[in-house]
């Protein structure tokens, strides 16, 4: 999912001169305040912030009080203006050179926490877009939809896992707004996906944190249509939506609790908690037991079962001895190689062959991700490659892949209470070739696990909006699962 504001179809007369039709630059909602700066140059003139004003949904901001916003919700499917000040209408069919600079504050990707009631740090996501675009009047059509594709093979009783999805595997084309909500759903069924459906709540939800009753009547009429489960339900916790302070533990119980009474108004008997902080387990367990709810924190890349922090997180489950606590086990932790969608990105961002063996060696070895992404940085620098061409993909090519053995989950299968089938590609053989999911099927079927594996396609980090169809990749890997199940099986 390229990380940008505009696309080829953004630009747009305006009766104050022109606007760009922005898209967020993330795969989930975020609050208006997230945005820290926008800086915009057309023709190789810098346009003076004073000639720029940001609208969304009929009200329009002074760029400067963007940082305020922290109660307006920037929704992953609106697309507001940025509306330039200028002496007339731009005529259709005019072209511009346009540069937007954005700075961003993802508010749940908390760095280190605020001291003496400030606001703590959070993970930036820098934006710069350069484009020649041409001022138009509509949105770029959508591509068409392969459609003629063969059932799956029908699930059965001997099969050890139930097989789903995550709708998080289409966020590129959610937030391009190639589907509502029902279209998703209806797409996902005519591939011949599910039953299972987990969805992020801060991408799907468009009153999120709260879940309104028009979108609990969306989700059961849909769910009644196709004969779906809701599997998991994906909470983030905002600790620094507010810009001047983070959130107090008190704010971090209510947003918390907010979303868990959502994830049952939908009927989802687990939510994917973000937080495993002692206190906050402590206070949330009494909400969880009465709303029946299973709680797993997200064991992600780099990190495995055993690393320091999740070691942690199992002394703080040890001491609270719940019954209700566990953990999702995320395939991104256990991959034997990197993802070719992921180096085709960094070759198209300017990595030269040689350049990309080199990233795959250092990825390989046994140093920390920090240390790894250093000598990498170092190694570009060294032969004078600016690492910021590469934009986010000198960090997300070592956060996202890890290389922990698969057979480490079975450490705390009897505490995984979900599965994210993490991948990024299926090759001309039908395989994953970063991930073994054979060998991740036999590890979780000799262990016992018999919850929802649900599919995450997350190639949209890396790859172009249309560059591939993830919900047909998503409809192939549940083939390999299921292949690869049925290979354990007796004859």
């Amino acid at each position: 999912m390229p990380n940008g504001l505009i696309h080829r179809d953004s630009l747009r007369s305006h009766p104050d001169g022109l606007a760009l039709v922005l898209t967020i630059p993330w795969y989930r909602s975020l609050w208006l305040s997230s945005v820290t700066s926008l800086e915009l140059t057309i023709d190789g003139h810098a346009v003076d912030q004073a000639d720029l004003r940001f609208e969304l949904d009929g009200t329009a901001y002074a760029l400067d009080a963007l940082p305020e916003q922290s109660e307006t919700l920037w929704f992953l499917q609106q697309h507001p203006s940025l509306i330039i000040r200028r002496d007339e209408p731009g005529p259709l069919g005019e072209t511009h050179d346009v540069l937007l600079v954005g700075q961003l504050r993802l508010p749940y990707m908390q760095i280190a926490p605020g001291a003496d009631g400030g606001p703590g740090m959070y993970v930036p996501n820098f934006v710069r877009d350069a484009q020649t675009l041409t001022v138009t009047d509509r949105d770029a059509a959508a591509p068409a939809l392969v459609s003629d594709v063969p059932p799956p093979p029908v699930a059965t009783d001997a099969d050890p896992f139930q097989l789903g999805l995550t709708l998080y595997s289409a966020s590129a084309e959610f937030r391009a707004g190639w589907f509502d909500f029902d279209g998703l759903l209806d797409r996902v069924a005519e591939l011949g996906i599910g039953p299972g459906i987990e969805i992020v709540a801060s991408q799907m939800v468009p009153t999120y944190p709260v879940v309104s009753d028009e979108f609990a009547r969306t989700w059961r009429d849909a769910f009644d249509t196709h004969g779906f489960d809701a599997s998991s339900f994906g909470a983030n916790l905002d600790m620094g939506r507010r810009r001047d302070r983070d959130m107090t533990p008190d704010e971090e119980f209510e947003f918390s609790e907010l979303m868990f009474r959502g994830a049952k108004k939908l009927g989802f008997p687990l939510v994917r908690i973000q937080s495993a902080k002692p206190e906050l387990l402590r206070r949330l367990l009494p909400i969880a037991e009465d709303l029946e709810l299973k709680l797993a924190y997200e064991i992600h890349a780099p990190m495995g079962p055993n690393a320091e922090p999740i070691l942690m997180v199992r002394d703080t489950y040890a001491e609270l001895d719940s019954p209700l606590l566990g953990f999702v086990a995320d395939f991104s932790s256990t991959m034997h190689a990197m993802s070719p969608t992921l180096l085709r990105a960094v070759s198209r961002a300017g990595l030269d062959t040689e350049s990309v063996e080199r990233l795959q060696a250092i990825w390989a070895t046994d140093a920390t991700m920090q240390e790894r992404q250093q000598e990498f940085i170092g190694y570009l620098k060294g032969r004078d490659f600016d690492p910021g061409r590469l934009g986010s993909f000198a960090h997300l090519a070592f956060n996202m892949h890890g290389h922990v053995a698969p057979q480490e989950w079975a450490d705390i299968m009897p505490q995984i209470l979900h599965v994210h089938a993490k991948f990024y590609d299926i090759d001309e053989n039908g395989q994953e070739p970063a991930i073994d999911y054979p060998e991740l099927v036999r590890v979780f079927v000799e262990g016992g696990y018999r919850g929802y594996w649900s599919s995450e396609w997350e190639g949209h980090a890396f790859a172009e909006l249309g560059e591939v169809d993830p919900l047909l990749l998503v409809r192939k890997q549940h083939d390999l699962i299921r292949r690869s199940m049925r290979a354990l099986q007796p004859a």
